[in-house]
Order: C-alpha cells, then sequence, then structure tokens
C-alpha cells in the first residue's frame, strides 16, 4: 500500500498534473485541504472515502493528527488500496508535505510525492503578471506571510533584495508586512497586485501600491504581488508600461 501526497495546484482540475488526475480516479480514500476546489474533488472516484482534515473557524485537525492519519491509513490491511493525501498547490511548499513525509518515513510506510503546480507561480500568470521579466525583475521570492510554523521573516532585509516578491497566506498581516517593507527601503509607491481565489471561478484581480496595500478590501486565499511586474497585464498595455531598454 502507498500512501500519495498530491499537489493539487491552485484550483483549476486543467491545472492538475495527469498522474494527480489519474490517482483521484481510482483513490480508495481522499484526505484533503478544506480549500481544494470542488471542481478537483469532483475527479474522485465514486464510491471513494473523503476526509476532509481542513482549517475552519472554531476548528482544524492538528498536524499531528493528520499523520497519525496517514501512517493509520497506509499501515492499514489491503495492500492494493490507494490513499491520497490531497493539497492545495505543491506538497513541498508551504503545505507541510515535508512533515508528513517525515512521519510516514518514520513510520516505514511506503509513500510517494506527486509535485503540483504552485499558486505563487500559477496566479500571476492567470492575471497577466510574469513574476520575471527582462528590464524589470531577474529574480522572484516566495515567501509565507503568516508566522505560524515558520521562521520569522526579516522583511526589511528582503526588501533590499530587489526583484518580484510573491507573499502567500499574507492577507491578514499584509499592513505590518508592507510597514515593514517601507522601511527596509522600497517605495510606498511600488506596485502591488493581489489576486484572490487564483484560476478559480471566482477569481479577482486587485491593483494597489505598496502604500496603500492595508486599504484594499481583499478576503483569504490571496496571493499578493509586489515589483515593478504587478503593473503589468499581458494582453493589455504591456508595451506601454516597458522602459524602453527592456524592448532592445
Amino acid at each position: 500500500m502507498t500512501v500519495y501526497l498530491v499537489g493539487a495546484g491552485p484550483g483549476d482540475p486543467d491545472l492538475l498534473t495527469v498522474k494527480a488526475a489519474r490517482l483521484l480516479g481510482r483513490a480508495d480514500v481522499v484526505v484533503h485541504d478544506r480549500l481544494i476546489d470542488p471542481r478537483v474533488l469532483e475527479l474522485v472516484r465514486p464510491g471513494a472515502e473523503r476526509i476532509d482534515v481542513g482549517k475552519r473557524p472554531g476548528w482544524s485537525a492538528t498536524q499531528s493528527s493528520i499523520n497519525e492519519l496517514l501512517v493509520t491509513l497506509g499501515s492499514g490491511v489491503g495492500s492494493d488500496r490507494t490513499i491520497v493525501r490531497l493539497k492545495g498547490g505543491d506538497p513541498f511548499l508551504f503545505g507541510r508535505g515535508g512533515e508528513e513525509a517525515a512521519a510516514l518515513e518514520a513510520a516505514r510506510v511506503e509513500y510517494s510525492v506527486v509535485p503540483g503546480l504552485s499558486s505563487s507561480l500559477a496566479g500571476p500568470v492567470v492575471a497577466g503578471i510574469p513574476v520575471t521579466h527582462r528590464g524589470l525583475s531577474a529574480s522572484v521570492t516566495v515567501v509565507a506571510g503568516h508566522r505560524e510554523g515558520h521562521a520569522q521573516t526579516d522583511w526589511r532585509a528582503l526588501a533590499r533584495v530587489g526583484g518580484t516578491i510573491v507573499v502567500l497566506m499574507g492577507v491578514e498581516h499584509r499592513a505590518e508586512i508592507a510597514v515593514e517593507l517601507i522601511e527596509g527601503g522600497m517605495t510606498p509607491t511600488t506596485p502591488v497586485a493581489v489576486i484572490e481565489r487564483a484560476t478559480w471561478d471566482s477569481q479577482r484581480t486587485l491593483r494597489t501600491t505598496l502604500g496603500n496595500l492595508s486599504n484594499v478590501d481583499v478576503m483569504a486565499p490571496a496571493i499578493i504581488v509586489m515589483g515593478p511586474v504587478a503593473d503589468l497585464s499581458l494582453g493589455g498595455s504591456l508595451m506601454d508600461l516597458l522602459p524602453a531598454e527592456s524592448l532592445q
């Protein structure tokens, strides 16, 4: 029996890997996060057991309890059963997939990781924003905006790195993040794009500046893109927004 740690991508089921879709179609048990697009869950084999371990107001499964559940499922009777742990985006990018893999490995349960397309890159793409672009940005930094389970980010130091900054899970702390980045040297007029529910039917993109980020009415889950590229919208007036030297 194998436990598959599967990346569900940013939402749109067409962006699943072929392997992920195939596993969902033959899974016996699917352990999934709350913020999995319902269209993805429609691909789960009829009759398969679904276990929702996602966080929600007033209740959430602890990571240790999820680890224990996966170990129990992976150690159960029935060597031909397919267990899928379905995680938003990519399992190893702020998804705690590494912790789950380590728990399975420690229990000597066979597992396999199936990569997924991260919203940190897919989100900007569907909003028409290239996170790197000649003449505007030669690098991209992906960072978690919340503090739970992650080391404290030195936002002032990050402000001096340059390039594009993509913040995941940062809606709640966007005001203080903006203050820290500005105090670190980024200008208040730095372009910012906020992409709500990227690739979902309800996707929405908001354009603002770093100095005004705290005033934007936005709901999680959302991706925050900071830097010159956040002004771009492919398919729009892209050529008018680029500096002349970038077109040579």
